[in-house]
């Protein structure tokens, strides 16, 4: 085997296996295992991943929630860590100030968790059960619907028009999720239905 090699990388190569050497004679051979063994286990380790969106504004990027704990044995499951998803087409991975401190958000002690309503008159919000809520928003909804609906415009038209409710949806959401929106909404009548990447 022919090699070229000049003086100049010789030199180099012999002094770099010299200082090796040397490191290993003065008792430095075990730092690396020392260094291994002082590092904390990678708190990843045994955690479910959940892929999910970024709640913050319309750019929709994608995350990966981190959480132990397995529901299976009935123990409750606690988000440890969130992180951007490197496979996300949207941010492959990044995430801005406010997304990189999603960790926060989830774990804010004053973020609305439970349905709350304050009743006419009253200077309070009070809690109340999912169910109790969906149909106090379903009988609302159904009532102002059946007293504004528009069924024919002035001319005879069929218009089907329900316009004295609106829908202001996210747009940090799938395809699929802001398609069955749309659907649902447009079904019903209603015509003002916007999201918050215009607002």
């Amino acid at each position: 085997m022919n090699m070229e090699l000049s003086r100049r990388q010789f030199l180099g190569a012999a002094g770099a296996g010299l200082a090796g050497t040397a490191f290993g004679a003065f008792g430095f051979g075990e730092i690396e295992a020392a260094y291994a063994a002082a590092i904390r286990p990678f708190k990843l380790v045994n955690t479910a991943e959940t892929r999910n969106t970024c709640p913050y504004c319309s750019v929709a990027c994608g995350i990966i929630m981190y959480s132990k704990g397995d529901l299976k044995k009935g123990e409750k499951a606690e988000i440890i860590h969130i992180e951007g998803d490197t496979d996300h087409p949207t941010n492959r991975g990044t995430l801005c100030p406010k997304g990189a401190a999603l960790l926060n958000f989830v774990k804010a002690e004053t973020r609305l968790k439970y349905p709350m309503l304050r009743k006419p008159g009253s200077d309070k919000f009070e809690r109340i059960s999912w169910e109790d809520a969906l149909d106090r928003i379903t009988r609302l909804m159904k009532d102002d619907r059946d007293a504004n609906f528009v069924q024919k415009n002035s001319s005879g038209v069929t218009v089907n028009r329900w316009i004295t409710t609106g829908v202001l949806a996210a747009s940090a959401t799938t395809n699929e999720t802001a398609w069955e929106t749309y659907k649902v909404v447009r079904s019903t009548g209603m015509l003002v239905f916007d999201n918050q990447a215009r607002v």
